[in-house]
């Protein structure tokens, strides 16, 4: 594996709350996708996921709770925790999770993105 320039994976596309997959470790993936507006509520059951921003900030908005994250701060959504992710402006950040993990839980949308189509970039 070679290093990867994160700023460089983020240049490559330009969809929102489509998740892009740039790494592999234990069973995990790391995930880079950008985000303005609002995604979906939704929970993952059996997975926790890890936010961490680049750019912009993005807010967690959890049920009696919400976790505003700003460049350089992440942020663990655990197992079973409704949550919904949204961003005011264009907003840059990476995700780490289980492969088994599905992009909105078991709520399917219009911005829902199946694994199989996470394009690896």
């Amino acid at each position: 594996m070679s290093k990867i320039n994160i700023e460089e994976k983020f240049s490559l596309f330009s969809e929102l709350w489509s998740p892009k997959i740039i790494a592999e470790s234990n069973e995990q993936l790391v995930k880079i996708a950008k985000g303005c507006g609002e995604l979906v509520w939704h929970q993952h059951d059996n997975e926790d996921e890890l936010f961490l921003v680049f750019k912009g900030q993005l807010t967690l908005l959890m049920k009696g709770a919400e976790v505003v994250l700003n460049p350089e701060e992440m942020y663990i959504v655990p197992k079973g925790v409704a949550h919904c992710p949204k961003a005011k402006e264009e907003t840059h950040f990476l995700m780490v999770e289980p492969k088994s993990t599905a992009h909105t839980g078991s709520i399917a949308s219009e911005l829902t993105v199946d694994i199989a189509d996470q394009a690896r970039i």
